[in-house]
């Protein structure tokens, strides 16, 4: 664990101000939930809680059967990060950080495809991984809240993604958001 070297007290509702510094660095918004652990030193751990992440397993089987009917990478993503990824992907983008340009997509709820070159082309990852040619995008929806994303994306340069993908992508994104509901 890390020390921050800030200190804050309880009030007399219960409630301590996580510092702005902090929610800013972890990605932490207004409403976002965090989940609660103790430890027996008496330590209160709070964590960012991952709807998506309690489909994980769930989610990563969906994901390989999808990379295995379209040919293409797929990433299952939360607000924050790849929960899932299969089709030659694990690897490379399992746990990595969604882009800015992501997290906007999702918040907006904002379905997307796009060929590399295309002013609509985004990196879906932080670090940008090179060879991504084509990608269809398409936000979960759970309870009305968007919660993460289902990314379609190409490896092959003459790569396009068609109707079909994006039908497919959006059939997943709403299939896992409806099981986030149960």
């Amino acid at each position: 664990m890390k020390a921050t070297g800030i200190v804050r007290r309880i009030d007399d509702l219960g409630r301590v101000v996580v510092p702005k510094e902090i929610r800013r660095t972890l990605r932490i918004r207004e409403g976002d939930p965090l989940e609660i652990f103790t430890d027996r030193e008496g330590e209160i751990i709070l964590k960012k809680y991952s709807p998506i992440g309690e489909l994980g397993v769930f989610a990563q089987q969906y994901a390989e059967c999808l990379a295995q009917t379209t040919g293409h990478m797929v990433c299952v993503t939360d607000r924050d990060g790849v929960v899932a990824a299969a089709g030659g992907a694990r690897k490379e983008y399992q746990g990595k950080r969604i882009s800015s340009e992501l997290e906007k997509l999702i918040q907006e709820r904002e379905s997307r495809q796009a060929a590399a070159g295309d002013k609509k082309f985004i990196p879906f990852v932080k670090e940008a991984a090179e060879g991504v040619y084509a990608e269809t995008i398409c936000p979960i929806i759970s309870e009305g809240d968007a919660i993460g994303a289902v990314v379609l994306a190409g490896r092959d340069e003459r790569s396009k993604m068609s109707e079909t993908e994006q039908k497919l992508a959006a059939t997943a994104a709403v299939f896992l958001g409806k099981q986030m509901e149960q």
